[in-house]
């Protein structure tokens, strides 16, 4: 069973990726800093360690899009907040370790995945916190299928995100992996330099 690594993507359109960024810096610069971001962690990642696989959004769009690379495999995302999407995600793919990062992480490198999916070893889930009471990676061993209740009550885009998604997997064994920083907005950009 192949570890697969799911990065996940939205087509960097001004207006439609970033929002909170694009509020600071504006909608074009921060669609343009996505795109080139996502470029750079792609290339960071490819690994034969792991699938590289895209999820993207819009579904349709994303599928075709010229934006990401051509040879990576796609998935759509789909409807939902951003645990339906992940909890899909973990339930819809082929067997095995499954780790989901976003594309806004700009410290990530193949170290902290590799350390991730060598986690899921002799535990069933992981996480890689961010500072801010949330997460840049959720894993899962995939021996069984996922609770129901994964995802179920996460206060998203709080402070209460890793612990509340935590709390989701009741009985299951948990570990951390590093600690890194999204940028949401334009004080974590400038932190991220």
């Amino acid at each position: 069973m192949r570890r697969q690594l799911v990065v996940m993507v939205k087509e960097p359109r001004p207006g439609r990726v970033k929002t909170r960024l694009g509020a600071d810096i504006g909608m074009v610069p921060a669609a343009w800093w996505f795109r080139h971001q996502v470029a750079g962690l792609l290339r960071r990642l490819e690994d034969p360690r792991w699938q590289l696989i895209l999820a993207v959004s819009p579904d349709r769009e994303g599928r075709v899009s010229r934006v990401w690379p051509g040879h990576l495999p796609r998935v759509a995302q789909g409807r939902g907040d951003l645990g339906d999407r992940m909890g899909r995600l973990l339930r819809c793919l082929p067997p095995g370790p499954v780790c989901i990062v976003g594309g806004d992480i700009p410290g990530l490198e193949k170290g902290h995945v590799a350390r991730a999916f060598d986690l899921l070893g002799g535990h069933d889930a992981v996480f890689g916190p961010a500072p801010d009471g949330g997460y840049w990676l959720v894993g899962m061993k995939r021996i069984a299928p996922p609770p129901a209740t994964l995802f179920r009550g996460v206060r998203w885009s709080t402070s209460h995100a890793l612990s509340d998604s935590i709390n989701s997997l009741p009985g299951l064994r948990v570990a951390l992996a590093d600690t890194l920083s999204d940028v949401d907005t334009a004080s974590d950009l400038l932190r991220s330099r």
